[in-house]
């Protein structure tokens, strides 16, 4: 069953952790995802972009294919199903369709405007038992054609949508979406700081965590970072893989490739991705 992800981020903040959020894109990423999860002992987040959720065939399918996997894998840890970067209209759709946590990013809008809209979805959420992820500050990179330069935010802006009762705090702190380019310079520590002072308990999400050094990373977690979003490292790690087994020339004497087989090497990789990094996080045992 499908729970949101309020009492595992809680956890995560007090015991310096943070939860791993992992983007879903089709049944294998799914599948390789909640199994690692589960032999981990691991609390795991799934994100869906609006692409992606498109691509699926809609957030219902969604939420029937997850729904699905949980019941017959046996999946026991708990598992949220999250709208990333969501716009006013996906999150509600998303509620409708069964998610169990949705990020509302009115990081492009005013001020007043994004505090208005959150506001109208925190209360909607609450309502439901729904958790939500708001956004200040925009997080650099592409995410379905909204590109972000990776600007810092005001803590003062932070401590004012947090106060609307939101779950988690999406924070920009100089990081990016997809690769780091080599000029990056770094997250602001000090920025992270000042938002952490000023929200509290709250939990801080971290997008962008692919490419982050180690390093970074676990000081962000000591900074009350307890949700870290990673996507491009498994699309990248699905994508090596599946292109080395094409390449071996696998296929089935000439009559193309098993399907199955074809993704499975892609599938593989996934897992090793998702349990490097719940290991980094150390999410692992936490469930």
């Amino acid at each position: 069953m499908l729970v949101s992800a309020k009492e595992m981020l809680t956890k995560a903040k007090a015991g310096k952790y943070a939860v791993g959020q992992f983007n879903i894109n089709n049944l294998e990423w799914t599948k390789s995802i909640l199994l690692t999860a589960q032999e981990l002992n691991s609390p795991v987040i799934l994100g869906v972009s609006e692409g992606a959720g498109k691509y699926m065939c809609g957030y219902k399918t969604i939420v029937g294919m997850v729904n699905g996997m949980l019941e017959e894998l046996n999946i026991t840890v708990p598992v949220a199903l999250h709208l990333d970067h969501g716009s006013y209209e996906g999150a509600l759709k998303c509620i409708e369709a069964g998610f169990s946590s949705v990020m509302f990013d009115g990081s492009h809008y005013p001020i007043e405007e994004n505090v208005a809209k959150t506001t109208e979805l925190v209360a909607l959420c609450n309502e439901k038992g729904i958790s939500i992820e708001a956004e200040v500050g925009s997080i650099g990179g592409e995410e379905d054609g909204v590109v972000g330069a990776g600007e810092c935010a005001d803590p003062d802006e932070c401590k004012m949508i947090a106060d609307l009762g939101v779950t988690m705090l999406a924070a920009g702190i100089g990081n990016i979406h997809g690769k780091y380019p080599e000029n990056w310079a770094g997250l602001s520590f000090e920025t992270l700081d000042a938002v952490q002072q000023k929200t509290g308990d709250m939990p801080l999400v971290l997008h962008g965590g692919t490419g982050i050094p180690a390093d970074m990373i676990q000081k962000a977690i000591s900074l009350g970072v307890s949700k870290i979003n990673v996507n491009t490292e498994c699309q990248l790690a699905f994508q090596e893989a599946t292109r080395k087994y094409i390449e071996a020339g696998k296929d089935l004497e000439g009559k193309g490739f098993d399907p199955r087989k074809l993704l499975a090497p892609g599938a593989e990789a996934i897992k090793a991705t998702v349990k490097e990094k719940m290991e980094l996080f150390g999410s692992v045992g936490k469930a």
